[in-house]
């Protein structure tokens, strides 16, 4: 009796709250997947049409024929990727003198790295859009690569650090009286045991540089644009091409849904270290 009460209560109190939020967050994606998948004539119909007599992929074969859509997704690409190996370039190290020494302002910019996220970004858009104007980066990858990055790194400083605490500094010690030099005693030990964590913070930089919207709007132009900038130039001022806007969206969406589910695990744990102190 006692077991069916706490299956019931576990049933209403727990499982059937998460199943309703899975169907909200979830049925804004559904949508726009069968949306892109319906004749243009049934986008538009009234009653609503929820699922086509006769479904059809003409959107996306119009998307990738006679559109830029296939150019702004091998940029988006480029941008994504060298924001990820610029940002891990500069937070691995960074992180690690964070974590392993201790010297005047640590905690105070430790503090900073995260009081910069609560900052809306719209704040760093235009001392940002002057100075990649005199440097000569606007509408280039470099530009938008930078603009991304002054937004990922501060946070991946910040969760690599917690992931390197996590790692005991005996194990520095140890290696190096037998011997090994700091940059080996990096290398070799202290790169593998960190691979998780690096790893999750990469996924997280490819992922806020691919969805990154409002830098790359202001960064990028003709020569460079990104997915979501090129996604925008479907809703015009007095038309909206919903079949071509919702099979982008879903293009675009696919391969970080992906992503995200192979390493689900790995980026919550990349998150979650160093929360928790033995």
């Amino acid at each position: 009796m006692i077991d069916r009460r706490s299956r019931t209560q576990r049933f209403f109190e727990i499982e059937l709250p998460a199943a309703i939020l899975i169907v909200i967050a979830l049925a804004p994606y559904a949508w726009m997947a069968i949306t892109s998948i319906k004749p243009t004539a049934d986008i538009a119909r009234f009653p609503v049409v929820y699922w086509p007599d006769e479904p059809t992929l003409i959107h996306y074969a119009d998307l990738l024929a006679r559109t830029t859509f296939p150019k702004n997704l091998l940029d988006s690409l480029i941008v994504a990727v060298s924001a990820c190996a610029l940002g891990l370039g500069l937070s691995v190290p960074a992180a690690y003198a964070f974590s392993r020494f201790g010297f005047i302002g640590r905690r105070f910019l430790m503090t900073q790295f995260l009081t910069i996220n609560m900052f809306p970004i719209v704040l760093m858009i235009i001392p940002l859009f002057v100075a990649m104007r005199s440097l000569g980066l606007l509408d280039t990858v470099p530009g938008v690569v930078l603009g991304h990055a002054t937004f990922a790194i501060p946070f991946a400083i910040w969760m690599l650090t917690s992931y390197l605490n996590g790692i005991p500094k005996e194990l520095d010690e140890a290696a190096m009286v037998d011997g090994a030099s700091r940059v080996q005693t990096i290398v070799k030990i202290l790169l593998p045991l960190a691979a998780p964590g690096i790893v999750s913070t990469g996924i997280y930089i490819f992922v806020a540089s691919w969805n990154e919207y409002l830098f790359a709007m202001m960064l990028s132009g003709q020569n460079v644009r990104t997915v979501t900038v090129a996604l925008q130039l479907f809703i015009g001022e007095y038309t909206i091409q919903w079949g071509l806007l919702t099979a982008g969206g879903t293009l675009v969406a696919l391969p970080v849904t992906l992503l995200f589910l192979f390493v689900q695990r790995h980026l919550i744990g990349g998150l979650t270290a160093g929360a928790v102190k033995s």
